[in-house]
């Protein structure tokens, strides 16, 4: 009985490291380091940074942010940034060097997401911030990925 409650435990210690699952230190994500704890999250949340489209864990997609305050050119999908200048979803030019990629939990609705986290739908994106990557050449639309982040209403 007593071996059953040791193969228990170290089958637990592996427990909560999906992407998007609170945590306080980055081994609460992983022991072997591949993910950290974002601890400027509320609760904290296991995250990879430095991500693609095509990188993510499956309960994951590729999410980027932008650094900063932008009220640069207006854009959109007919008109174009310059070669160091991405087209956000608010609608305006920002530096490439000003954006920060994170593998962020996938969700269909607010229900997904852990407490004091919502789930964003492109309204909420070009609200609050954050977009999916997605492959070159597909645009982000109603049918991309939503995401956990923390809530901001």
């Amino acid at each position: 009985m007593r071996s059953l409650s040791i193969v228990a435990l170290l089958l637990c210690f592996g427990c909560g490291s999906e992407i998007g699952d609170s945590c306080v230190i980055s081994s609460d994500c992983d022991p072997n380091g591949q993910r950290y704890c974002d601890i400027s999250s509320k609760e904290g949340y296991c995250t990879i940074q430095g991500c693609d489209y095509d990188t993510c864990p499956e309960e994951s997609a590729c999410i980027r942010f932008f650094t900063g305050n932008f009220e640069n050119r207006p854009c959109d999908s007919t008109s174009q940034c310059t070669l160091d200048e991405l087209c956000s979803l608010e609608g305006h030019c920002v530096a490439r060097s000003s954006e920060v990629r994170y593998c962020m939990r996938t969700c269909d609705g607010m229900g997904d997401c852990r407490g004091g986290y919502e789930c964003r739908d492109l309204e909420l994106m070009v609200a609050h911030g954050g977009e999916p990557v997605l492959a070159p050449g597909v645009q982000i639309d109603s049918s991309a990925p939503k995401f956990c982040a923390p809530a901001l209403r």
